[in-house]
């Protein structure tokens, strides 16, 4: 199938939607149209899968650093609000309560660019978040860097993969009950999502952006914070690991 492209830009920023992710900034959007992948036969899938999968995963993993261990809170640190909401059940961080935050507090370095990836499972009607380039905060919703959205069938409509509030995504590829991997990377101005290696969003902040008065959604560099967003909300968070781009 021939590809096409439409592009539109802001000044000297802007930022991609790839379909059928629609965005309340799609007049500013750039689609892109992918041919699908063929489908293979499930014995052929099978011996491709054995013979290519260990070599693979170690590629793609390479350089990464695990900042969860699976068993305790170590390296993190909650807000001092709702302390009780947050679990560890079967090696993952589990969201069960009212608002509370979770920082990254391991690594005394901030991170600046980086590839962020974490494997994530919602159920029916909850939300999160991802926070990037933030900052640790006792109380309330954080003010410092950008979410990344986890929403799949909760009732705002920015759903997975979204730069809260900077690029919303309507739609995702993403599934309750099922876990996905988001993977956030940050080089200098450009942030890109992928959901399960679909980049999702792409996003380049225009020279001369400044930080918002109440929300900095300002590319900086800080630490990293899981969000706990309310008591109906179940988000499970594990296989946290980061990998430094300076």
């Amino acid at each position: 199938m021939k590809k096409r492209r439409f592009t539109s830009r802001l000044s000297d920023g802007g930022f991609s939607i790839f379909p059928p992710y629609r965005s309340l900034h799609d007049s500013e959007a750039i689609a892109s149209v992918r041919a699908m992948k063929p489908t293979f036969t499930l014995v052929t899938a099978i011996l491709l899968f054995l013979s290519t999968s260990t070599s693979t995963f170690a590629q793609s993993e390479d350089g990464f650093v695990s900042i969860f261990d699976g068993k305790s809170f170590a390296g993190w640190k909650m807000a001092v609000e709702n302390t009780n909401t947050w679990k560890i059940e079967d090696g993952a961080l589990v969201t069960r309560g009212d608002r509370c935050h979770l920082f990254y507090v391991g690594d005394e370095k901030p991170f600046k660019n980086f590839e962020l990836k974490v494997d994530v499972m919602t159920e029916t009607n909850s939300n999160g978040g991802i926070y990037f380039h933030t900052a640790y905060q006792e109380r309330g919703w954080p003010t410092v860097g950008f979410e990344s959205q986890v929403n799949v069938s909760h009732s705002d409509w920015k759903k997975t993969g979204s730069l809260y509030d900077v690029v919303n995504l309507g739609h995702t590829p993403a599934r309750d009950y099922t876990w996905w991997t988001q993977h956030i990377t940050v080089r200098d101005n450009k942030v890109t999502v992928r959901i399960d290696g679909t980049i999702v969003l792409e996003y380049t902040e225009p020279p001369g952006a400044q930080a918002g008065k109440s929300f900095t959604r300002k590319l900086n560099e800080g630490t990293f914070a899981f969000q706990a967003h309310d008591p109906k909300s179940v988000v499970r968070f594990k296989n946290i690991r980061v990998k430094r781009l300076d």
